[in-house]
């Protein structure tokens, strides 16, 4: 017994160290790019894509606290493999997420980030998640107060960044759901005479992610990806339109599948042909001219091949995707079960997606990045009961945010590529 309980305190130590550390990953990983045969695309126009590059090595932040706990707990259970491949998940790169805070407390939080990462020669990844009214107000609501708030906070983040490279992921869900789409309760379309407020903070959300746009891409080494929800969400004849009003011209790109689990393939697919309308609306073409992800490939293929030439695929917009949830695909809720099944929100049975990586093989796809953290739970999914638990899972699941061992340990066990050794 006193051996086994050395070899356990041994793992325990080494389980620690890495949860304790930073550590990066570049792996190559992922589909041949979609785009129609000729030269490789080059750098996004607008800002110069300084940050990132093939082979960069990515910055992993402090582990959260919720991975150690719960390494300690399997080691002490008896499942040292198990508490290894939380700690392989913890320790892998993944994004900084910073919202609600004051703009002196996330420039500080940039500022140290960015430090720490260009001191160990690695590319850090910052969502910025704190456009007022975010969520609808729903599982992640706060952010800031107003726009007057909200541009305070974005000059803090910026000043905290300085020159030092970074990639900034931007608000996540403010395009793909708009305060004009949120329920009245949330002050979305229908909360006042003439759709008002809906109609007057939709407005604002694009005068604020404008700004966050241009005053972030200012950084000289600062790449900026905004909102497009993921495949299955938006077609790609309502997001462009939304990226362009954003601001999207003045940045990188976008991002694809953030916080959610789609497969690589489909989110590919669905940028590809984002990044294919935005140059061809940007010509003076019709954006429902451009082909959606739902129209057959051939005929989808046959239009990019005919409106693609080597200029208009050396204008195309960028984008980086996340992997952090989709090694299984999404869920499907069984037929009828539920009123309101909640895919998106602790699907049963997922697992960890593509390692984090700047060196994809597709030459619009700057990087596969695990930009939600592994671990952390979406909310307390009811999927249209009265609650409280969640009845796919039978538990109260955690606040979103918040660690859930559960969903961490599934994440872990149903990994692809495989995390367990």
């Amino acid at each position: 017994m006193r051996h086994r309980h050395l070899a356990r305190t041994g793992l325990l130590v080494a389980v620690l160290a890495v949860l304790t550390a930073p550590a990066s990953a570049a792996t190559s990983y992922g589909p041949a790019p979609f785009l129609p045969p000729g030269p490789a695309a080059s750098p996004a126009t607008g800002p110069v894509r300084a940050a990132s590059g093939p082979g960069r090595p990515l910055f992993a932040p402090a582990a959260d606290p919720g991975a150690a706990r719960q390494a300690r707990e399997l080691i002490a259970a008896g499942h040292p493999r198990e508490a290894a491949g939380i700690t392989a998940m913890a320790a892998t790169p993944h994004a900084v997420w910073l919202g609600d805070q004051s703009p002196a407390r996330a420039e500080a939080r940039a500022r140290a980030v960015t430090t720490q990462a260009a001191r160990q020669g690695e590319l850090p990844v910052l969502a910025l998640y704190n456009v007022p009214g975010r969520d609808c107000s729903q599982y992640s609501a706060g952010g800031a107060t107003d726009s007057a708030a909200y541009r305070a906070w974005i000059d803090g983040v910026v000043r905290g960044i300085a020159d030092r490279p970074v990639s900034v992921v931007l608000e996540p869900d403010s395009l793909a759901l708009l305060p004009r789409e949120c329920a009245p309760a949330a002050g979305g379309a229908g909360a006042g005479p003439a759709d008002e407020p809906g109609r007057t903070r939709t407005a604002a959300r694009y005068a604020e992610i404008g700004y966050a746009v241009r005053a972030l891409a200012a950084g000289p080494a600062t790449d900026v990806y905004l909102d497009t929800g993921h495949a299955a969400w938006h077609t790609v004849n309502t997001i462009v339109p939304r990226l362009r009003q954003a601001g999207v011209a003045g940045a990188t790109g976008f991002a694809v599948n953030v916080s959610n689990y789609h497969s690589d393939e489909a989110g590919s697919w669905f940028a590809t042909l984002v990044s294919a309308c935005l140059v061809h609306v940007e010509a003076g073409g019709r954006v429902a001219d451009c082909p959606d992800q739902w129209r057959p490939r051939a005929e989808a293929r046959a239009w990019l091949a005919a409106h693609l030439d080597a200029a208009a695929r050396a204008r195309m917009k960028h984008y980086v995707s996340d992997t952090s949830r989709n090694g299984r695909g999404a869920w499907t809720a069984p037929a009828g079960k539920y009123r309101e099944p909640q895919e998106w929100c602790n699907p049963p049975g997922r697992g960890l997606g593509a390692r984090p990586t700047t060196d994809t093989g597709d030459p619009l796809e700057d990087a596969r990045l695990w930009i939600k953290t592994p671990g952390a739970s979406d909310g307390n999914c009811l999927r249209g009961t009265a609650g409280p638990l969640d009845p796919e899972r039978a538990v109260v699941d955690p606040k979103a945010g918040d660690w859930f061992p559960d969903q961490a340990l599934e994440l872990v066990r149903q990994a692809n590529p495989a995390i367990l050794r």
